[in-house]
């Protein structure tokens, strides 16, 4: 199986790289931009018959403890879109795109496959957005738009690319802390990347141990 890694940064998983030195690691950068970018270009150029993208994650839910691991199912981009006083709508209310366009089902990127389902994680929703802020009027009204479980700054870019290049993928992140709280010092950063390095290698590991 050839295996492709896919970080924003290395600090979210430098456990794995020091664990496996020797796998396909890409190291796209923070945002949508840069993810959309290198990721493409490096499904271009190469093959690959799976790509995970691991990193840490803000949560709207209560119910998800921090630290803990998750899956994402389905994703979009929650911030592409027109605000006019003080309402949003997206480009697929405005009609700009269409909600079931390729690669959109019902205006949400979709992990369809079946290795979802060989994953022992809790299989969520997410929003991925390009701005993270403080402002409890932007996160309630992106929670009251998608009700969805966790926000990063990447996921929805990474579910673009891999459904257009039609490559099998998973998108694990790991809960570091409540979206909207800006004080680091009620993070759990540090279990939340131990989380999601253990549990990035047992995935790793069985894939290949099931060859």
């Amino acid at each position: 199986m050839n295996l492709l890694i896919v970080a924003a940064t290395e600090f979210e998983i430098e456990p794995f790289i020091q664990d496996k030195k020797k796998s396909n690691i890409l190291i796209t950068g923070v945002g949508i931009p840069a993810t959309i970018y290198h990721l493409t270009e490096k499904l271009i150029n190469e093959k690959y018959d799976l790509a995970i993208q691991a990193g840490i994650a803000g949560s709207f839910s209560e119910k998800l403890n921090l630290g803990k691991v998750v899956v994402i199912k389905e994703d979009t981009f929650a911030d592409i879109g027109i605000e006019e006083k003080g309402n949003f709508q997206t480009l697929f209310e405005t009609g700009f795109i269409q909600k079931n366009a390729l690669p959109f089902t019902n205006g949400w990127l979709v992990n369809q496959d079946a290795i979802l389902q060989k994953i022992s994680l809790p299989s969520i929703k997410a929003i991925t957005i390009n701005r993270i802020s403080d402002s409890k009027f932007q996160n309630k009204m992106m929670f009251d738009k998608y009700d969805a479980d966790v926000e990063s700054m990447e996921g929805a870019a990474f579910h673009y690319v891999c459904l257009q290049q039609k490559i099998k993928f998973l998108q694990l992140r790991s809960i570091s802390n409540r979206v909207g709280e800006r004080d680091k010092s009620k993070w759990k950063m540090k279990e939340a990347i131990e989380n999601l390095n253990q549990e990035l290698l047992k995935i790793v590991d069985d894939l290949y141990k099931a060859l």
